[in-house]
């Protein structure tokens, strides 16, 4: 059995990464376990750079803390175009033997009132319990869930961007 340390205590993170992790690699029983690893970015990172850079910060932290054959990072952030914010997020791993994956997330506009209270300094979960007056969506459906009627949910969301960090992995004798 192969291990996998997700560098996450939300168990929309450590769900993604189970998921992914089980379609491309069916044949493959994995064993998973959640620890917390700082970003070294802020809290809700701004901008694609930062997000990337809070993922390989959490990634490099787990693999020097965990004992595992895969350590996956998932940063979630928000980014600055046209004048308004999007969400994007940022997914890398590396596996015991050196060989590093990375996948991006597709991004999404948020609504006026959520991009108001971000640059007021709040974070996007925050932002969007007050909005839609929840309590801790970003450990349930996130915004993506709420803003789609849970057509895709944050967990769904970051499963793509898993799957395409894994690709490497897939295919071993192309990387």
């Amino acid at each position: 059995m192969k291990k996998v340390a997700v560098a996450s205590k939300n168990p929309v993170k450590l769900n993604a990464a189970k998921e992914a992790f089980g379609l491309l690699f069916p044949e493959t029983q994995f064993s998973f376990e959640t620890m917390p690893a700082p970003s070294g970015v802020p809290d809700q990172p701004m901008g694609d750079e930062q997000t990337y850079q809070g993922a390989l910060n959490r990634v490099t932290h787990l693999s020097t803390h965990a004992d595992a054959d895969y350590w996956v990072a998932i940063e979630g952030g928000i980014q600055e175009r046209g004048g308004e914010l999007e969400v994007v997020a940022w997914v890398i791993v590396k596996s015991k033997e050196g060989k590093t994956g990375k996948g991006r997330s597709t991004t999404f506009s948020l609504p006026p009132a959520i991009a108001k209270l971000i640059r007021e300094g709040k974070e996007l979960g925050h932002a969007c319990d007050i909005v839609f007056n929840e309590s801790k969506s970003g450990y349930k459906q996130g915004t993506v869930g709420i803003l789609t009627g849970n057509v895709i949910d944050r967990t769904r969301y970051y499963v793509d961007p898993v799957v395409m960090a894994l690709i490497p992995f897939k295919n071993p004798h192309l990387y």
